[in-house]
């Protein structure tokens, strides 16, 4: 009888471990540059001052609901508060990285783009797992690099609840529809979202 218990444990083990989350997959490829079509007007780009206007994110962990949907989420961007943009600037690129799981790390759930004019903006929620139905003034720069784990776009924390440490690259770019040889970065933040 032990032996038979001993050996259910053993199978449902293996069966939680073999479905564990996105983020501990084995044999993914290490992350893509983060915007190859880019150059940066300095080795040292002015840092942007980000803040969240939306009380359930704190930094700390992923609000509920605010993951991927295979985990049971209808997950969104956070609103954020963008000033310090510099003149030239006409979109704000977020880079979402997870940064436990390397090779979705440096944008790999999906970089999307708003327009802006002006030294501040404020960015509205961008839906997750969409490529339709944005909202106006709004872009997916880059798709998530999940290989089907998750929907198109945008990919909300999807590490299935195991910690892992989530960012954002908030990005202050000259963004040409015509050439992008002449795509720039001009500043730059990091933010931490919290974990999952």
């Amino acid at each position: 009888m032990r032996t038979r218990v001993f050996l259910g444990c053993a199978a449902f083990a293996a069966t939680v471990v073999a479905s564990a989350a996105f983020a501990q997959q084995a044999a993914a490829p290490a992350p893509a540059p983060l915007l190859p079509t880019y150059t940066r007007v300095s080795p040292n780009l002015p840092e942007l001052r980000v803040t969240f206007t939306d009380a359930a994110w704190t930094g700390q962990a992923i609000p509920t609901g605010q993951q991927c949907r295979r985990f049971q989420g209808q997950g969104n961007t956070p609103a954020l508060r963008v000033e310090n943009i510099p003149a030239g600037a006409n979109a704000i690129l977020l880079a979402f990285n997870d940064e436990t799981y390397q090779p979705m790390n440096s944008g790999g759930h999906g970089i999307v783009g708003f327009r802006i004019t002006g030294n501040s903006a404020t960015l509205a929620p961008f839906p997750g797992e969409v490529t339709t139905g944005l909202p106006q003034n709004t872009f997916i720069e880059a798709e998530n690099r999940s290989g089907g784990f998750g929907g198109p776009g945008y990919l909300p924390p999807c590490s299935g609840g195991q910690g892992n440490t989530y960012s954002v690259t908030v990005l202050a770019v000259s963004k040409s529809d015509t050439n992008p040889a002449d795509n720039k970065i001009l500043a730059q933040s990091k933010v931490t979202l919290g974990k999952f």
